[in-house]
């Protein structure tokens, strides 16, 4: 087996140079680090990465911790498998390696994230589905590990602390908006999580269209499903045992399929009785009878850029630590326009 001291060897030079030159230390000149290169590609030479990261000054592993992925539903997991090919991209890019881990609450009470990191040389993480009231939500507000938020915006000023979202106040303004301008106004709302940021965002922006309208969002008429097809169902089920609205706004594509559902079991047709629109532009719901009118989120983009952030954060380069990445309504036929 080749080692670190048979490159040196063969190079002419000693194995502190050759490590120098893996880990991309800049006192070692062009000209060395290409032989070393050679000479390691010649006698098929790899670096344990490992033992690279524990050697070097600068921690060349970031990580995605996604927390609750085993409780999503299969519908929607091409979401997170989008999300991570866009981190892993931007790892890629960077030239840094990329460990992903899968977590929920119950991990997250026994192991704080910074002990997390450190256990696994992490010199920094993307984490995906963390919640305002998660044990680690707290402790990141302190924390000396950088890390990107998906979908969490704060205001707090640690400097080590990104976010990278959708806009998720404009994309349920402008979703809302178009059913005002397909004159609704009898508008019930299937929201997910009360605790979950971006819920509390995209009753904002339904707030906002109304109040453009001139309309008043009432308690009454929000629904929340957590998130879930199978809530979605049974909450729409039982609401319209008693009224009938116009329309069914949903903060998922997920529950929009349980509404769907629902609406179709109490013999009412989509969108001629009732019209429905979703949020996320899951590829399912290309295919619904009818196609889904919904937002697509680019969760692809949205991963490489929380990679990217990551980076700067670790490098400690000025640069913004909060960015929105484009959403677009794909209007489908899921909504009907009512007369004046």
């Amino acid at each position: 087996m080749v080692t670190i001291r048979d490159v040196a060897k063969k190079a002419g030079v000693s194995i502190g140079v050759v490590s120098k030159a893996f880990n991309n230390y800049p006192d070692v000149s062009e000209k060395t680090r290409k032989r070393i290169f050679d000479i390691a590609r010649e006698l098929n030479y790899s670096p344990n990465l490992v033992a690279r990261n524990l050697s070097s000054k600068r921690q060349m592993t970031i990580g995605m911790i996604t927390s609750g992925f085993f409780n999503s539903e299969g519908k929607d997991n091409s979401n997170s498998f989008d999300l991570f090919k866009g981190v892993y991209t931007a790892a890629e890019q960077i030239q840094y390696e990329l460990a992903i881990f899968l977590t929920d609450s119950f991990k997250q009470k026994q192991k704080s994230y910074a002990q997390f990191c450190r256990e696994r040389n992490i010199g920094g993480a993307v984490l995906q589905g963390i919640r305002i009231d998660d044990p680690y939500f707290r402790e990141l507000l302190d924390t000396n590990i950088p890390c990107v938020l998906v979908d969490v915006i704060t205001d707090n000023e640690n400097d080590l602390i990104g976010n990278v979202s959708t806009n998720n106040i404009e994309a349920s303004r402008e979703i809302t908006s178009h059913l005002l301008e397909c004159n609704h106004r009898d508008i019930v709302i299937i929201a997910g999580k009360k605790e979950a940021v971006v819920n509390t965002e995209r009753i904002a922006g339904v707030q906002l269209a109304f109040k453009t309208y001139g309309l008043e969002l009432h308690e009454e008429d929000i629904l929340h499903a957590h998130f879930s097809e199978e809530e979605a169902y049974e909450v729409t089920k039982k609401y319209l045992g008693g009224k009938q609205p116009t329309a069914f706004l949903c903060f998922s594509d997920l529950m929009a399929l349980g509404v769907m559902k629902a609406v179709k079991e109490a013999g009412l047709k989509i969108p001629e009785d009732i019209s429905v629109i979703g949020f996320d532009g899951l590829p399912i719901s290309e295919y619904t009878l009818p196609p889904l009118t919904t937002v697509r989120q680019d969760f692809f983009e949205i991963g490489k850029q929380s990679a990217l952030m990551l980076h700067q954060l670790m490098e400690k380069k000025s640069g913004e630590k909060s960015k929105y990445v484009r959403h677009k309504l794909i209007v489908r036929d899921s909504v009907k326009v009512l007369p004046k």
